[in-house]
């Protein structure tokens, strides 16, 4: 599995592409063409899944009821708007209008890759939310990471 790390600036085309960034690319190892599986995220983002990760993801998610209505609920939330994307010989992904209006995604892009995924943000919104950064992160970090099963 990958374990993505960094922030990357990026511009949305004309025709509501972006390029990859080589960096980024380069932490999924091998060569392109690269496959992903865009989907609506938290907080007004995109998440974007390399295709192990996906798959992974979907084997997680065929485990749920759909006779429970939480978890029917839950597998129409997150496959509303789904799409695959693989990239193309410059390293663009082009992403589906439907989830470019969702995130509100017009022009400036930042990618923000962690753990196994990357979201996708518009830079303003993702701007504002950053700003919005507790005021005491430290006790943050000793509520999150500070428990006993997240080790020391």
């Amino acid at each position: 599995m990958p374990q993505f790390h960094g922030e990357y600036e990026c511009k949305l085309d004309s025709k509501g592409r972006i390029r990859m960034p080589s960096p980024l690319l380069r932490q999924l190892g091998g060569g392109g063409p690269y496959t992903f599986f865009v989907n609506r995220g938290f907080e007004k983002c995109l998440m974007i899944y390399p295709e192990k990760v996906w798959e992974n993801t979907l084997e997680r998610i065929n485990e749920l009821n759909v006779y429970r209505t939480e978890d029917r609920n839950f597998i129409r939330y997150f496959f509303r708007g789904v799409s695959d994307v693989t990239t193309d010989t410059a390293d663009r992904i082009l992403l589906n209008k439907g989830l470019l209006d969702y995130a509100s995604i017009r022009k400036d892009v930042i990618l923000f890759a962690y753990l196994d995924r990357i979201e996708m943000w518009d830079k303003k919104t993702y701007d504002e939310w950053l700003n919005r950064e507790p005021e005491d992160f430290a006790n943050l970090a000793e509520k999150v990471l500070g428990r006993p099963e997240a080790g020391n």
